[in-house]
């Protein structure tokens, strides 16, 4: 069975949807969480539910910051065993009418803060001769979307990225994988039109969207001792949308 005792685990976005059941997951298998998001209100609730965990508000936008908040979440916890990014952001738009603005905060965001989260994280793992690191991606880094091209770059960037610092650092014990959901049932998706969430499940061949915990499941599974020989590797949450 799977078990984070005595584990230091750090969730980026943890005040969003997907982020909630991370944090979820990693308690309930006993991890010593630390969760950070941009909404305040969220991360006070996640801290009643969950009084052991630690959380804090930090903006992922404020790179020159990224080494510090690090440092700090490493004197929290006491260590950093295991990373999660799974903050990220979208500006959808179609292409020719997609600000520089819109293209570069999703980029500086999904992508950016992730490359610099994980090279000052595993930076403390390479002390500690172990560590995972998990990004979560998106099935659109592989398929694309309409008015997500700076969404989809960012995402498929991340994949990139991870499968180099995988090949960096395989023989240190620390392993890099992703996990890429599809469709996932969410405060977002709960609000969209009927007939739009009718044509979702319609491009699905289980015919309905995912759960936070569909994900939560995944990145248990990459963070644990029993993928200790798995790295470089994208595991797909998508009901069968997306089949490489």
């Amino acid at each position: 069975m799977i078990n984070f005792k005595n584990k230091n685990i750090l969730i980026t976005g943890a005040s969003g949807a997907i982020g909630n059941d991370l944090v979820k997951k990693f308690v309930s298998l006993g991890g010593n969480v630390f969760g950070s998001g941009t909404k305040t209100e969220k991360l006070d609730e996640l801290k009643k539910k969950y009084p052991t965990i630690k959380v804090k508000k930090f903006d992922m936008a404020e790179h020159s910051r990224i080494e510090e908040f690090i440092e700090n979440v490493v004197l929290e916890l006491g260590g950093l065993d295991i990373l999660i990014n799974n903050a990220g952001i979208n500006k959808d738009n179609l292409s020719l009418r997609m600000k520089d603005e819109e293209w570069k905060k999703v980029l500086d965001i999904n992508l950016t803060s992730t490359f610099l989260l994980s090279k000052y994280a595993i930076k403390k793992m390479l002390k500690n001769k172990f560590g995972r690191v998990v990004n979560i991606t998106s099935v659109v880094a592989h398929t694309g979307n309409l008015g997500q091209s700076n969404y989809s770059a960012s995402k498929a960037g991340i994949i990139g990225m991870s499968k180099s610092l995988a090949i960096e650092y395989a023989k240190k014990n620390i392993t890099i994988n992703c996990v890429s959901p599809g469709f996932i049932v969410s405060d977002m998706t709960m609000n969209i039109a009927e007939k739009v969430k009718l044509y979702l499940t319609s491009r699905i061949p289980m015919g309905k969207l995912g759960t936070g915990e569909d994900v939560s499941n995944c990145v248990a599974f990459l963070s644990s001792d029993q993928a200790s020989y798995v790295t470089g590797e994208t595991i797909h949450v998508n009901g069968g949308m997306y089949m490489p």
